[in-house]
């Protein structure tokens, strides 16, 4: 079946063209998407003609067919690549090729030799610096430096007239929106979950430059009608709420009562264990989001992270595993650790001949600054009192939280 393509123009000679890539599964090849994600690039027409980023190489076709749509590709003047990634520069060399190398290449002064690297060509190349105008199809075009989100060459661009943002992989998310814009409340609300997974999973390592840059953007003073990223909605209604969304989940700001619940179960012990937590948060009121590792269940990772990162607080149950933690709980605390703001934690281990996973779990988190309100061990199955304490335990962790 072949993609979804749209040509549209979204602003006074300003045209979105957006692919719905339905083929993947892993995005980075790593977190399951099966709600699938747009790429987005967008073209400027007037004197010049400027191309904002691309598509990724397996749309490489693709995308000169959907800028036959608005221009001759032969027409472009200027390529803006705000972000190396390759699912936003892919068919670059594609694009050249037919544009017969005509374009200049506008980018970081980092991305030139990323770009050499990574697709073995040599365009004209313009290196702008941060705060630079450039005058293009009778636009200003302010380039705007936004280092980490999510790459260190990263840019955004402001065109001025318009009052439009391109703002690439910040301000998108993961999903196929049945919408361009966020005109409709439902899409809205529909979209944001995918948003808070796509910055807990490629952003949450990079979240205090979510907020350096938010704050440098606000402190520019600049005039936003428009938000247009290189993934998902744009958004023409209120960019405000997307500006704050990604705000607030960079400072990991709670979504009210929300606990994430992740056990590790190799027989059903720890499992077991792990409900009586559950059932402890549903009694005092809390809406939980449980994940069960066992021998017919194994989650997503990019689900369990994209949940952490607006939770209340977390409980982890973990059972030893050769003189360690069950792996794939170990490889979760990795991610927590590294792409999700500190959260009030509580920690469950359990353990047949010496315990070892609560200890090295808590060891972990603590050392990235996370505040672990209790460990409990147990050996074997939970008894009577283990329960009680777990219990007890998870009536403190949501005082705490």
């Amino acid at each position: 079946m072949a993609p979804r393509i749209l040509s549209q123009e979204i602003a006074r000679e300003f045209y979105l063209l957006r692919i719905d890539d339905e083929k993947v599964k892993y995005f980075e090849a790593l977190w399951g998407i099966p709600e699938k994600v747009t790429y987005n690039a967008y073209l400027l027409v007037g004197d010049d003609v400027v191309l904002f980023d691309c598509w990724k190489d397996v749309y490489a076709d693709d995308l000169v067919e959907a800028v036959k749509e608005v221009v001759d590709p032969q027409d472009i003047t200027h390529i803006i690549v705000h972000h190396i990634e390759p699912d936003h520069s892919g068919s670059l060399p594609k694009v050249l090729e037919v544009n017969r190398f005509r374009a200049e290449v506008v980018a970081h002064v980092m991305a030139k030799p990323m770009i050499e690297a990574f697709y073995r060509i040599s365009p004209k190349f313009r290196i702008v610096k941060d705060g630079e105008e450039l005058v293009l199809a009778g636009e200003r075009i302010r380039i705007l430096h936004t280092p980490w989100l999510h790459w260190p060459e990263t840019m955004m661009s402001y065109l001025s007239s318009r009052r439009i943002l391109v703002s690439c992989d910040a301000f998108g998310g993961y999903s196929i929106p049945r919408a361009v814009f966020d005109d409709e409340e439902d899409v809205v609300q529909g979209y944001l979950p995918s948003v808070r997974k796509y910055v807990a999973t490629i952003i949450g390592f990079y979240r205090q430059h979510i907020i350096r840059n938010i704050e440098k953007i606000q402190s520019l003073g600049l005039s936003i009608n428009m938000i247009a990223p290189a993934h998902g909605l744009i958004w023409k209604k209120n960019p405000q709420l997307i500006i704050d969304y990604y705000r607030d989940l960079a400072n990991g700001v709670p979504d009210d009562n929300k606990i994430l619940v992740v056990s590790g179960s190799m027989y059903g012990l720890m499992e077991v264990a792990a409900r009586a937590a559950v059932e402890e948060v549903e009694k005092l009121g809390g809406r939980v989001v449980f994940y069960r590792f066992n021998d017919s269940e194994q989650p997503p990772f990019s689900e369990i992270i994209g949940d952490a990162i607006d939770s209340r607080a977390i409980i982890l149950a973990a059972p030893t595993y050769e003189a360690g933690i069950y792996p794939p709980l170990d490889q979760l605390v990795d991610l927590i650790s590294r792409k999700i703001p500190p959260k009030p934690m509580l920690i469950i281990g359990s353990y047949g001949w010496a315990g070892v996973a609560a200890k090295k779990i808590s060891e972990k988190l603590e050392g990235s600054g996370f505040k672990v309100i209790e460990v409990i061990e147990f050996r074997g199955s939970a008894d009577e009192k283990d329960v009680q304490r777990i219990r007890e335990s998870t009536r403190k962790l949501l005082e705490s939280s």
